[in-house]
């Protein structure tokens, strides 16, 4: 694998939640996908269900998960999320189109915005606001392969040390 992580982004696998109902298909990156209920958010990666995640949102979905009953809802799954070790919202807008109030809702631009400051500090799940859809499925595709990389160079240091601790004959309890 080369040190940037390249090697590993050209291998991924990603789930896509059933209930995506416009998702990635990630062919700029030849990822492979496949389609599966998730228990909290819209992509995963397979063997890491339960502690990697991405949630998409359009600017429209997100305002609207930002009041009344899809807030309730929204709030829940960012608790899902926060015993994640990598759980992220990706916006398929920027701050300004919220700062603009450039979305179909009553809702002001400054709650908007304060909602989103509030969940981030309340969860501590990062909301990335990534420009457009493009950027939404780059953003996402990008998370996985360095999560991936990063828990590959995990594993080979603590095979390494189980190594040494073997070859040693040292008796760990």
């Amino acid at each position: 694998m080369a040190e940037n992580g390249e090697a590993i982004m050209a291998e991924i696998s990603i789930i896509i939640d059933t209930r995506e109902q416009h998702p990635y298909l990630f062919d700029a990156w030849k990822a492979n996908t496949s389609v599966a209920g998730l228990p909290a958010g819209d992509y995963s990666l397979p063997g890491f269900e339960d502690r990697a995640a991405v949630e998409r949102k359009s600017l429209d979905d997100l305002v609207g998960c930002l009041m009344g009953k899809d807030r309730e809802r929204f709030e829940r799954e960012l608790a899902r999320g926060r015993a994640y070790e990598l759980f992220a919202v990706v916006i398929e807008a920027n701050l300004q189109d919220i700062a603009r109030g450039v979305y179909t809702s009553n809702m002001k631009p400054e709650a908007a915005l304060q909602s989103i400051t509030a969940f981030y500090i309340r969860y501590g799940v990062p909301f990335l606001f990534c420009g457009h859809r493009a950027g939404g499925e780059y953003m996402t595709y990008s998370l996985f392969a360095k999560y991936l990389y990063e828990a590959e160079k995990r594993f080979k240091q603590l095979w390494k040390a189980q190594t040494i601790t073997h070859k040693s004959g040292m008796n760990v309890v």
